[in-house]
């Protein structure tokens, strides 16, 4: 892409200052829950036999994404500018980490997850009307370009959309829960049951493959900071919505997990590839499928459209610093959002659903890359924590340095489990981010780059 000369920096309209509180909690939930609550737990039945001990792992990585939660908390309000993890990394590490993490966002990390999110929303509305392959390819695009539309025009717009979007997700999820507990009143109960597990990566590789899908499950609470030049007051707003935002997520799925168990039992939610569609159907009749599936259908399009209010501001970010295209630099004057850089996240996701076409291919390895830099973000913590970066009026995270040192030691130790027991796929992984070394080393370079101000 040639570079265009963007607007002289002090020629440029600054980010709106527009969101609360409830917004954050909005773009919390509203990304983290898309397909993954819908797709992941069938598979996940394969790696154990029982659903205790799987419901032991869902609370489980529901408290380790907490930790991670306090972590970003306390990073965002250190550094309350919009742009997320690549802030904390290029402060505490310098451009060149930052660089990495950028490319990495806008080329499979964020751009995968549209792409896989608008092709499982085409799938779910291709059971209400017959589309054909074709058909859903068509569908998934145009839900990539209506939703990067509605963010281009405004952030209120799409804000407004994403708390649609969420309570309709939120209160669908829990009404699921909720009626479905009211009518197994009847029913025999299946959570006992026990299976031999169909995984064959071991005991170990097996919760570590298990951790991988529920992680993923839990994707996109880390998308509040990269807004936080557009909230209100971010030293209130990031902490609270982190905490309230990722409390709701674990009350949720671990509901939900419940009422597929207790309906379908192990075999049952193995061999089920829609499994809430198909316990709704047990419970309700076919209103109640229908349901389930409107249900999955905001469910996505609301966690795309979080994604595309928040990672194109790394873009914009980056840009901002000298350390990307300066096109991306670039505030629309009527509209104040980062238009440039949300169209360039529009188009790599249509090309990412062009290219490959299947969700699980599109899908595959972004935990594992997105892990890696969970791991950075923490080491930055620590780093930012000896050096007194941003103390000033900053929230502190408690039990610091247990908690945070916990979190690194699981992050090290997923990664380690899967790059050994899926050595191939890993070094694919490794080997894609390795791609942005080249323009990393070009750009980082480059005269004129903006240092981040201590």
């Amino acid at each position: 892409m040639p570079e265009i000369s963007a607007s002289p920096p002090e020629e440029q309209p600054a980010l709106k200052k527009s969101l609360t509180v409830f917004d954050g909690v909005s773009i919390l939930i509203g990304i983290t829950i898309g397909a993954g609550i819908f797709t992941t737990p069938s598979i996940i039945a394969g790696y154990q036999a029982s659903f205790y001990s799987i419901i032991l792992f869902w609370i489980g990585a529901g408290l380790f994404v907490m930790i991670g939660g306090l972590i970003y908390a306390e990073l965002g309000t250190r550094l309350p500018n919009t742009g997320g993890e690549y802030v904390y990394l290029s402060r505490a590490f310098g451009p060149y980490v930052g660089f990495i993490f950028g490319w990495a966002q806008l080329f499979i990390i964020r751009t995968s997850p549209g792409a896989g999110l608008s092709l499982a929303a085409a799938y779910y509305i291709g059971t209400l009307v017959d589309l054909g392959a074709k058909g859903e390819t068509l569908v998934a695009l145009c839900i990539i370009f209506t939703l990067g539309t509605l963010n281009y025009i405004g952030v209120k717009r799409a804000s407004m959309y994403q708390n649609i979007s969420t309570l309709i997700k939120v209160g669908g999820l829990f009404l699921l829960a909720v009626a479905g507990l009211m009518m197994l009143g009847g029913q025999e109960s299946q959570l006992a049951t026990k299976v031999p597990p169909t995984a064959t990566l071991g005991p170990i590789g097996n919760v570590g493959a298990l951790m991988m899908l529920v992680v993923f499950s839990y994707l996109g609470w880390d998308r509040v900071g990269y807004v936080a030049g557009e909230m209100k007051n971010p030293q209130r707003a990031i902490p609270l919505s982190m905490f309230i935002g990722i409390s709701i997520i674990i009350v949720l799925y671990v509901s939900t997990n419940l009422i597929y168990h207790h309906t379908l039992g192990m075999e049952g939610v193995r061999a089920s590839k829609t499994v809430a569609s198909d316990v709704a159907t047990i419970l309700f009749g076919p209103v109640g499928a229908a349901f389930v599936t409107l249900l999955a259908i905001f469910s996505t399009t609301g966690s795309i459209n979080g994604t595309t209010m928040a990672a194109p501001r790394v873009y914009y970010a980056m840009a901002k610093d000298g350390l990307f295209f300066r096109w991306f630099n670039y505030v629309h004057p009527r509209f104040r959002t980062p238009s440039h850089a949300i169209i360039a996240h529009c188009v790599w996701a249509a090309v990412i659903l062009l290219v490959r076409q299947n969700f699980e291919q599109i899908v595959a390895g972004m935990t594992f890359a997105i892990l890696i830099f969970y791991g950075m973000t923490t080491l930055a913590l620590f780093k930012m924590r000896r050096e007194h970066i941003g103390d000033q009026q900053c929230f502190r995270m408690p039990f610091y340095p247990v908690l945070p040192a916990i979190y690194l030691i699981g992050i090290v130790s997923l990664i380690a489990v899967r790059g050994y027991f899926e050595w191939q796929n890993s070094l694919v992984d490794l080997a894609f981010i390795a791609t942005g070394i080249p323009f990393a080393c070009f750009w980082c370079r480059k005269p004129g780059k903006r240092e981040l101000q201590r």
